[in-house]
């Protein structure tokens, strides 16, 4: 997320075309963000630059949510901060599940990022860095504070393990 972002589309009357603001600056932050919709419960990281060493933060903080005796299921794409190595180091009680590639449609995280983008994220100037990280921890705090909105954009029927 950043000043140099995109447009998102929004609904308007035909033939009308709503104004909207683009920042050229390159102020920029990176929201790495896992749920649980069982528990409608989130874990969440804002780094400045998206790699490996971010990645294994984030899966730090994923870890230390995990419910006691619980065990992670993480699903991840394909990339090149998600893969398998020497340098990204998986806590005990997550699992890395590698989806296909181009299907980020099995992955109910990019319908938050979508979700936060279109209502939370898009549309607006931030005047510094701080300002885009702490437009997006409300973003995130907005998600997770209301458990019905994790379920309704994070739940997949055809996903669950014990129905």
């Amino acid at each position: 997320m950043g000043q140099k972002g995109w447009l998102e589309y929004i609904w308007a009357p035909v033939g009308l075309r709503p104004p909207m603001v683009r920042d050229n600056r390159h102020d920029s932050v990176y929201l790495f963000g896992a749920i649980c919709h069982a528990r409608a419960v989130g874990a969440a990281i804002i780094m400045p630059s998206v790699n490996t060493e971010a990645m294994n933060e984030h899966l730090k903080e994923i870890g230390a949510h995990v419910a006691p005796g619980a065990h992670a299921v993480l699903v991840c794409d394909g990339a090149g901060w998600h893969q398998p190595g020497k340098r990204l180091r998986t806590p005990h009680n997550i699992t890395l599940l590698r989806l296909p590639p181009y299907s980020p449609e099995l992955n109910p995280l990019e319908n938050v990022w979508d979700y936060l983008r279109g209502n939370k994220l898009s549309r607006r100037l931030w005047d510094s860095y701080a300002a885009i990280v702490q437009a997006c921890k409300d973003a995130w705090h907005f998600l997770v504070d209301d458990p019905e909105r994790i379920n309704s954009i994070a739940h997949r029927s055809w996903a669950s393990v014990n129905p």
